[in-house]
């Protein structure tokens, strides 16, 4: 109670001299950084305004994905779960303005439930073992995938073994992120997502806008989205992302590991998924079917 003030402000008792100073220097300091950009409102409007930023998908016009194709990432949902978009978990504290605005690395992942092609939801389908940009993606082969270039830096997405210090915050799983160094760590591979076919797809060329797995090269391990570890972030509610296998009574994946790897609609503007849903729904039921579910 020493220091609670028990006059009005133009009253001058005290300190008087010393609190108008420090007045004066508290609002010195929070013009300058306003000036520069450095508010934690105008860090929050920057992040926002360049990461939501809409992206064009790339169209196909075979009906497959080759490397160079911007697809997004889509998990059709499940008991516990919305349909959710891989998308990139970038903070204020994740900015960066040196050389240019952007994200740096490492930087999370999760599953944002806006489906929308945007710089936080698009990969780029890059190529690691020499396969010319434009050749055609198959069943099993080695690939990665990159954020755009520009803001979102060209990140990796990256995976490696679960550790005592290195995995999932919420599930303790292994842990999905992005990096900046394309390695390893980094390479990707689809699969057919029925195990019974399994071996008939390898080899194949991968069609865009069905369910297929994601699996990580190095650890075997599935591409999945947990309904049960919701967590929050700067875009709202949101599913944990991690890599591990979640497999049902039959041996076979679970929804949690299916992806549909979107493009953009050839016929009009919008995604395939959105603008024809019933291609999706007939595979949703191929699959039921094949599980005996």
């Amino acid at each position: 109670m020493a220091h609670a003030r028990t006059y009005r402000t133009k009253v001058k008792v005290g300190n008087w001299n010393e609190d108008l100073r420090l007045e004066e220097d508290a609002m010195k300091e929070y013009l300058e950084r306003k000036e520069r950009g450095e508010l934690a409102a105008q860090k929050v409007d920057l992040l926002k305004h360049n990461i939501l930023r809409p992206v064009n998908l790339a169209v196909t016009k075979d009906g497959g994905l080759h490397f160079g194709d911007v697809v997004m990432l889509v998990n059709m949902g499940g008991e516990n779960r919305e349909s959710s978009a891989l998308s990139i978990n970038a903070d204020i504290n994740s900015l960066t303005k040196i050389p240019s605005p952007g994200i740096q690395a490492p930087c999370g992942v999760s599953a944002g439930r806006g489906i929308h092609p945007c710089t936080r939801t698009a990969f780029i389908i890059t190529s690691v073992d020499g396969s010319p940009e434009g050749s055609t993606l198959h069943f099993e082969q080695s690939f990665a995938l990159k954020t755009t270039s520009g803001f979102a830096r060209g990140l990796y997405l990256t995976s490696d073994l679960q550790s005592f210090q290195k995995c999932a915050k919420k599930s303790r799983l292994q842990e999905v992120n992005l990096n900046d160094e394309g390695c390893f760590l980094s390479w990707w591979k689809v699969v057919q997502f029925d195990p019974q076919e399994r071996l008939e797809y390898e080899g194949r060329p991968v069609t865009a806008n069905v369910k297929v797995l994601l699996i990580h090269c190095k650890t075997n391990q599935a591409l999945a989205v947990l309904g049960d570890q919701v967590i929050w972030t700067t875009y709202g509610k949101e599913y944990e992302v991690t890599a591990h296998t979640f497999l049902d009574s039959h041996k076979a994946e679970q929804d949690k590991n299916h992806w549909i790897l979107c493009t953009s609609d050839p016929a009009g503007e919008g995604l395939v998924l959105l603008n024809r849903p019933e291609s999706v729904a007939m595979d949703m039921e191929r699959t039921q079917a094949k599980t005996g579910i």
